[in-house]
């Protein structure tokens, strides 16, 4: 198709993503085939709004891509009875919700980072970097009602539904957009089976963002908290970013924050919302539920300057606040791994080894030691071990496409050819990309 044959200008449109009414329908109409235009009620708004995502759709790309992000996150606090209070607290403010019916979980996590995030069908990771840092359950209400926020009003199903109309046009009309496109996004655009968790969890608008705040407001005082929560809440997440910004660098990529959001939030809680003032903030409940994390705070104060070290690459100081870190909490998780990680990337697998199989004892259920030992194993030459920790890995936390190419790689360090090609056959069929999809290419040839 040459560059001018349309008055659209699609090429245009489609890299920038905008496009007007008139013109999504001619892209849709000219895709033919079949299509069919999504249109779905806004369950905030009431308004139909272009939509390809199903609800359906949203749940799936939750269940496949959730577990993942999670585990990255190194999973759930260990810490039973703060999981079952930020749990409780969550379905108060989702019961109270758009979308009450949506299967929300809500996970403490033990990254260090502070941030929260949803997922399209409900899943909410909630770090412990953030938790430490809030000072009332009327401020993790707020947080919490925030990101149900971006679940009832579709947010993610919308900036999906964007992308994926630049698949149909790539697919139906032949614009020549392949070359202009990475691996990742390609994928998107062809159709959503290859959506990555960045994708997922991706920046939102500042008209989204706006949208989830007011919402968050309205939700946790449905719920019974004071909005002074939500304001307590920015201005925290403001304070944290003037001292360590590093620290907000995901949060904020996530969550763009600014002096507006602020001051509209709390002219609303001033205002609109002035009548929950009298409710409460308990603070004192959340300082108990929140009594054993804050008992790791100098730990994990510590992990955040050394992960802060190990970003530029000045691993000595790494070690040396991890080591001082794991001295006052020897078997955290988080602080264990970290520390693996730390000397991995300095080729030290020998000393990597022991903090791994530490990480493993503290915490069996967490499935991100178990792939680290695996790669540890095979740069060890231990093939037979690799091998057991990635099959250990796959059972925790199936659907890891990287997982086949690392068993075909053990399978290979044991002489095993026949099971080597099987697993080198599924992970290329993942539809995997880069340097170790060539090596497996290579490798059944």
């Amino acid at each position: 198709m040459k560059k001018n044959a349309s008055p659209l200008g699609l090429e245009q449109q489609v890299t920038r993503g905008n496009f007007t009414r008139r013109q999504m329908l001619w892209l849709m109409a000219m895709a033919g085939g079949g299509v069919v235009t999504g249109c779905a009620v806004n369950p905030v708004t009431g308004q139909r709004q272009f939509m390809v995502m199903s609800p359906a759709e949203e749940l799936a790309l939750d269940r496949e891509h959730s577990p993942h992000q999670l585990s990255a996150d190194y999973g759930t606090v260990r810490d039973q009875g703060l999981r079952q209070y930020v749990s409780s607290v969550g379905k108060v403010v989702g019961d109270n919700s758009h979308r009450p019916e949506m299967p929300y979980s809500y996970n403490a996590l033990n990254a260090n980072y502070i941030n929260a995030y949803a997922f399209p069908g409900g899943t909410i990771g909630i770090t412990r970097g953030i938790l430490l840092e809030m000072e009332s359950e009327a401020e993790l209400a707020a947080l919490i009602g925030h990101e149900v926020a971006h679940v009832s009003a579709r947010h993610t199903a919308q900036r999906m539904s964007k992308s994926t109309v630049t698949g149909l046009v790539v697919a139906g009309l032949g614009v020549a957009l392949a070359t202009q496109m990475d691996d990742s996004r390609a994928a998107l655009a062809m159709g959503l089976g290859g959506i990555a968790t960045g994708a997922l969890l991706a920046r939102y608008s500042r008209v989204d963002e706006r949208q989830a705040d007011n919402l968050g407001l309205e939700y946790m005082t449905r719920a019974g908290h004071n909005p002074q929560g939500m304001v307590d809440l920015m201005d925290m997440l403001r304070a944290q970013n003037s001292r360590q910004p590093s620290m907000l660098e995901q949060m904020f990529s996530s969550h763009p924050m600014s002096e507006e959001r602020y001051q509209t939030t709390k002219r609303a809680a001033d205002n609109e919302y002035a009548r929950f003032r009298n409710a409460p903030m308990h603070r004192e409940r959340y300082m108990d539920n929140t009594a054993r994390l804050r008992q790791l705070r100098p730990a994990i104060q510590q992990q955040q300057q050394a992960e802060a070290a190990a970003g530029q690459k000045n691993y000595a100081e790494a070690e040396r606040l991890l080591n001082q870190s794991l001295r006052s909490a020897p078997e955290d998780y988080t602080g264990l791994v970290l520390m693996a990680k730390v000397l991995m990337v300095q080729d030290k697998h020998d000393q990597a080894k022991p903090f791994l199989d530490r990480a493993i004892a503290a915490y069996p259920q967490e499935a991100q030691a178990q792939h680290l030992a695996g790669i540890v194993a095979l740069e060890q030459g231990q093939a037979q071990t690799a091998l057991t920790r990635f099959q250990r890995y796959d059972s925790l936390l199936p659907g890891n496409p990287n997982t086949q190419f690392f068993i075909g790689l053990s399978h290979e360090g044991m002489g095993q050819t026949p099971q080597a090609q099987a697993a080198y056959q599924r992970y290329l069929q993942s539809g995997a990309t880069g340097q170790s999809a060539e090596y497996a290419r290579q490798r059944l040839q």
